[in-house]
């Protein structure tokens, strides 16, 4: 069995928690998330805690499902309580970022102005024109978009200009050399 999944799940006051079949629903004071469980893993609510078991008999094929649904219950619970966040900065002569309407206009050295498209259920800030705030309750959603906004223009590793995560760290290459010849 997994170790992951062996631990049980706690629910927090002013968290709900249903279990229909192998639909998992969570509810909470930011909103509200579901997920189906995997087939031959069961989650029941006993107390103040969500357990989880795989089918008898296959305990070692279910395993690393095992684990991945508990984790999954864990970041839906952690969503709807405390919500998830990713910061990005913008590092480069001109590039900037803005907020337009459920838009964000990236200006990173391309001709035109590359606009991006928010995602429903995500909150985006621009603090300033080179940070981007992107929250949400779900993490897989928050992380998915701020992956798709960094791919725009990545570090790069000479100038380290692009799009990078906050706490991110470009290993920087030395550039071409004059030789004394």
């Amino acid at each position: 069995m997994s170790r992951i999944g062996k631990i049980p799940v706690a629910i927090p006051a002013g968290v709900d928690v249903k279990i229909e079949g192998s639909l998992f629903k969570v509810k909470g004071p930011k909103g509200e998330l579901s997920i189906n469980l995997y087939p031959g893993i069961s989650a029941e609510a006993e107390g103040g805690s969500i357990h989880f078991k795989p089918e008898a008999g296959r305990e070692e094929e279910l395993s690393p499902f095992h684990g991945l649904n508990r984790a999954l219950a864990q970041n839906m619970i952690i969503g709807v309580t405390q919500g998830f966040a990713k910061k990005l900065k913008i590092i480069g002569t001109g590039y900037q970022a803005q907020l337009k309407g459920k838009t964000v206009s990236l200006q990173v050295g391309f001709c035109n102005p590359v606009e991006m498209e928010i995602p429903q259920g995500l909150t985006v800030e621009v603090p300033n024109p080179t940070e981007i705030q992107i929250s949400g309750i779900d993490k897989q959603a928050v992380g998915d978009f701020a992956a798709r906004v960094r791919k725009v223009r990545p570090p790069e590793p000479y100038k380290g200009k692009g799009i990078r995560y906050h706490d991110e760290v470009v290993r920087r290459k030395a550039g071409k050399a004059m030789s004394a010849g």
